[in-house]
């Protein structure tokens, strides 16, 4: 059930039913105890931990898709046909930062995910997921650049998905270190199922690379002719969400199904996780994909999946102290349901979910823990928004 505070957080929702299918302001940094100043859009959601309040902290978002937080208490927010803004803590946008590489913006193609290095402070560099333009289309690559000025500088492709295809189908992708500070990057099948499997091809795989492009030296496949080397695991078919466990320091990842079938999953080295061979959904127009299988010796299970799909887009361990009731939980953003869902772990296994935001009518692409202890989302639209939740008891 949902009270509204202000008309102007329920605008239309862009998009369409298909989960995956779309198409220098400065301020200073507020207190960790204090919410950053939102915009006049709050609205309030029931939820099983209590009344949650969410913030509009700023729109005007073109199709918004990762969201990375300054030192300084700013935001760097991704638009998906090329453009990085940083939001100040007021709401109000800069103007398209400089640097950013140009992108294949055709389809689910565009910039996708950014993230900070995990020695910003000494070693400033920021880094930006994209679909690249190339001989062929268009691919998953990962760029890096020094961050001066509020402009991205020295800007270098560390990291190249091949071959490139002409296609606007499952880019993934998100950035995530780890805890020796490599950089996993999600990926794609690209619409190309037979592409997957072969491990000398680069569609639906999760890479494993150092932070300035090269290969770990126990990356599972090193050595091998006929793998590429920067491969951790494969058999996916589009990683949209990735997080690393707080405890565990393990990756955690989600993925698209097809009609049906999504997936967490704990991509382990060199493991397989069985797309297009095996699946829990199924075509669009209801026929098996493939042979239909649901499983097959040496390809691994999903830990937990989602039927019918809710199109999981971002993922977000919640480890701070303003919300006890959430800590230790999951939360995964949803496209296609237009929801936040919440899971409650045991060690490794999904104990109970909750469909939270249910109401909010917009559809999730990120979700991020911030530095003060909020939960903070991203809408996908035309017009879309940076959204703060907290439960209203506690702020």
């Amino acid at each position: 059930m949902r009270t509204v505070l202000s008309a102007a957080l329920l605008l239309a929702i862009t998009g369409c039913g298909a989960g995956e299918t779309g198409a220098a302001a400065s301020a200073a940094a507020p207190a960790a105890d204090a919410a950053p100043a939102p915009s006049d859009a709050v609205a309030r959601f029931a939820s099983e931990a209590g009344e949650l309040e969410v913030a509009t902290v700023a729109g005007g978002l073109e199709h918004p898709w990762g969201l990375a937080f300054l030192p300084d208490g700013r935001y760097l927010v991704t638009e998906r046909p090329g453009r990085l803004r940083i939001v100040a803590a007021d709401g109000s946008l800069s103007a398209p930062v400089a640097g950013v590489p140009e992108v294949f913006a055709k389809g689910q193609g565009g910039l996708l995910d950014v993230a900070l290095d995990p020695d910003f402070a000494t070693t400033p560099w920021i880094y930006l997921s994209f679909s690249e333009p190339g001989e062929g289309g268009g691919g998953t690559s990962v760029a890096r650049g020094r961050w001066e000025n509020d402009a991205l500088v020295d800007v270098e492709v560390i990291f190249r998905q091949s071959p490139k295809l002409d296609s606007g189908q499952h880019f993934g992708s998100r950035l995530v270190f780890d805890r020796e500070k490599r950089l996993y990057v999600t990926s794609g099948d690209r619409g190309t199922q037979p592409n997957v499997q072969p491990l000398d091809l680069g569609q639906g795989k999760i890479f494993r690379i150092e932070r300035d492009g090269s290969i770990p030296a126990d990356n599972p496949f090193v050595g091998r002719d006929d793998a590429q080397p920067a491969i951790w695991s494969y058999g996916h078919r589009n990683v949209q969400g990735a997080a690393l466990h707080p405890a565990t320091g393990a990756l955690w990842q989600t993925e698209h199904g097809a009609r049906g079938g999504d997936e967490l999953n704990i991509p382990e080295a060199g493991k397989n996780y069985g797309w297009p061979v095996i699946t829990l959904g199924v075509n669009y127009n209801g026929m098996p994909i493939g042979d239909g299988k649901t499983e097959a010796p040496g390809m691994e299970q999903p830990m937990h999946q989602w039927t019918p799909s809710i199109a999981p887009s971002g993922l977000a361990f919640y480890t701070a102290d303003r919300f006890p009731a959430w800590q230790g939980d999951l939360f995964v953003g949803a496209l296609a349901f237009q929801r936040v869902v919440r899971l409650e772990l045991e060690g490794d296994k999904v104990v109970r979910e909750e469909a939270m935001l249910t109401d909010l009518g917009e559809r999730i692409r990120d979700v991020r823990q911030g530095p003060d202890g909020y939960l903070y989302l991203l809408t996908d639209a035309a017009n879309g928004k940076l959204l703060r939740v907290g439960l209203a008891a506690a702020n």
